[in-house]
């Protein structure tokens, strides 16, 4: 069983713990082309909070009552997908759980090169790209 952070109710202004439940999701064997990743880091994003109301937008609304979505760094801990292997370290939206089974299409693999691995979900990630163009497009 994995846990994962849901959306409870829809926030009424400033969201509030109490807005929020700690859910299970149940285990299950991956299909051809999946991967099992334990997640080691989250993203808490600004975008997040658009999701969070029940409205037509760039992106749908957070389902109440299921896992939430975002930006996840983790570890493949079980691959049944050509190109990735136990032990690479991945990228992925299925984010705010401890474990996630996402298809090898929705994964990109983190480059070997010294720097954090958190940093894929800050400066060198979607914030880090909506700064860098914001400013120079």
């Amino acid at each position: 069983m994995a846990r994962a952070w849901s959306l409870k109710t829809r926030p009424q202004g400033m969201p509030q713990h109490t807005d929020f439940a700690m859910i299970t999701v149940p285990d299950r064997a991956l299909a051809d082309g999946e991967l099992r990743i334990a997640n080691r880091w989250l993203s808490v994003d600004p975008y997040m909070r658009g999701r969070m109301n029940d409205v037509k937008s760039y992106v749908p609304p957070f389902v109440l009552g299921e896992p939430m979505q975002g930006g996840a760094i983790g570890e493949v801990v079980e691959s049944k997908a050509d190109g990735f292997a136990v032990g690479d370290k991945v990228q992925h939206m299925m984010g705010w759980r401890d474990e996630a089974v996402v298809p090898a299409a929705q994964v990109q693999k983190l480059p070997a090169i010294d720097v954090p691995e958190q940093a894929f979900l800050g400066q060198l990630g979607m914030p880090g790209m909506t700064a860098y163009f914001g400013l120079t497009e």
